[in-house]
């Protein structure tokens, strides 16, 4: 796989994020867009104040399911991996199945 920053350890684009995006572009009306859908879709409260993400893989704030709840990329930092396409289980990993099932980008991405 390519050392693209940009994509996360599950193989989603970090780039194409809208919370990233939202953070570096310091937008905060997407900032307040971005939690009020995530807020719907997770049925959890999200604020704007939360979309602070610069990506999975690369230094600066994370979201804080990002940062500390995604079991996905906590399982790849406890194995020194730079993304689930480096781990020989990736191909039946119930964790990974969550983005891989459903999105052919991240599969691309992860080299599987």
């Amino acid at each position: 796989m390519e050392k693209n920053l940009m994509i996360a350890v599950c193989g989603l684009d970090c780039g194409k994020c809208e919370a990233r995006i939202a953070t570096v572009t310091n937008d905060e009306a997407l900032k307040r867009k971005v939690a009020r859908e995530w807020s719907e879709l997770n049925k959890v409260l999200i604020t704007p104040e939360m979309i602070c993400c610069t990506g999975c893989r690369v230094e600066g704030p994370k979201t804080p399911f990002c940062e500390s709840l995604c079991q996905i990329r906590q399982c790849a930092l406890e194995k020194s991996m730079e993304t689930c396409g480096s781990c020989h289980l990736a191909g039946s990993c119930e964790k990974l199945s969550i983005i891989t099932a459903h999105n052919e980008e991240a599969v691309r991405n992860l080299g599987l």
